[in-house]
């Protein structure tokens, strides 16, 4: 069952569907999670892009750590790290993330860093639809997320400037607009598994497969439902499945027919239970905004962008990347090959991959003295 849960919320974190049940991630986060503290931070009469509006808009966020500060008074060790579509900060405190990078001596020690770990628009604890407007919770997209996660920064913790960004997938797409938009206030970007362009193609159209899923269950009713739209929610949540697990990886772990689909039948019940449709909606349409490969040579800050091999979201064979990081001022691409310690798109949230990658760029962009 250890396995089943280790490979099924790995695809789940990757790409759209980290709902597990709150005791599954608690019970297989790491020692270091009992350094955490919680909190909310709300913002009045907070504005959509797409017109609408919330009289309070809770963002709820974690930290680690203490922050620590300049000459001058300002916050000088503080990182921010963003979570993927479905996910929430409490995903980076699992042991794959948090005992490779938080613990004693790892290159984001909670002894020397001040580790933010926001949970995005309508995800985790912050609001959501399904904190009761349903259908009705305003249509939030990425920049709205990225406002939120600056106003939580400046005005909710008081930091004017960060270390460092790190994120992950959508937090990925995130961090380029954060560079894009936010240049002043970072010092470094580390996007992992994501392309800086618009969303189309292949990727585009597992999305709207994803929409589609539930929209056109009867049971949806236009998002009003008493009910959970379960046939639609179990078609999304396969398409999820696919769209982050890893060939080399399942093969190995599940070399026989029946072996594979026992796994997939025991990884699709544990996800769909505590599914929200309209949560899952509107987290996989609020990439509908995302295009910044226009404004890609206006970051400043040092970049290390990092994808891996046998990323089914974002394979490397478009040679996008390769084409956009020219673009880029300070910026480097590196593509991992697959290997061990590769698991498709969910191998940004296994530090051990790419941890000497975030070694070089904070080396490059430490302060000067």
């Amino acid at each position: 069952m250890k396995r089943l849960m280790d490979v099924w919320t790995t695809a789940l974190l990757a790409c759209g569907l980290a709902s597990m049940p709150a005791p599954t991630l608690t019970a297989a986060a790491s020692p270091i999670a009992q350094q955490a503290h919680e909190g909310d931070f709300v913002l009045r009469d907070f504005h959509f892009a797409s017109g609408e509006s919330l009289a309070e808009l809770r963002l709820h966020y974690t930290t680690l750590g203490t922050p620590r500060r300049d000459v001058q008074g300002r916050i000088s060790n503080a990182v921010m790290i963003l979570h993927g579509t479905g996910g929430d900060g409490h995903q980076f405190l699992r042991p794959q993330f948090a005992d490779v990078l938080f613990g004693a001596g790892g290159l984001l020690d909670t002894a020397r860093y001040y580790i933010i770990l926001p949970d995005g628009i309508g995800h985790g604890h912050s609001s959501k639809p399904s904190d009761g407007a349903h259908a009705h919770f305003p249509h939030y997209a990425y920049a709205d997320m990225v406002e939120a996660q600056y106003q939580l920064l400046t005005r909710g913790l008081g930091v004017e400037r960060l270390r460092l960004l790190l994120g992950t997938s959508m937090g990925c797409m995130h961090a380029f607009m954060w560079g894009e938009l936010h240049a002043d206030h970072v010092e470094a970007l580390m996007p992992l598994a994501c392309l800086p362009v618009q969303i189309a193609g292949r990727n585009r159209m597992w999305r709207r497969l994803v929409i589609d899923a539930i929209t056109s269950d009867p049971a949806w009713q236009n998002g009003d439902y008493q009910h959970q739209p379960a046939t639609g929610l179990r078609s999304a949540a396969a398409i999820l499945f696919i769209a982050g697990t890893a060939p080399a990886q399942l093969q190995r772990q599940y070399p026989t027919r029946d072996a594979a689909d026992r796994h997939a039948d025991e990884a699709l019940a544990a996800t769909l239970d505590g599914l929200d449709a309209n949560d899952l909606l509107y987290q996989v349409s609020a990439s509908r905004d995302y295009e910044p490969q226009a404004k890609l040579g206006e970051i400043r800050a040092p970049l290390m962008w990092v994808n891996s091999a046998d990323d089914f979201i974002n394979p490397p064979e478009l040679g996008i990347a390769e084409r956009e990081i020219t673009k880029i001022p300070h910026g480097r691409f590196v593509l991992l090959p697959v290997g061990e310690n590769t698991h498709g798109h969910g191998t940004h949230t296994w530090a051990v991959a790419w941890q000497d990658y975030l070694r070089e760029l904070l080396a490059k962009s430490a302060p000067a003295g």
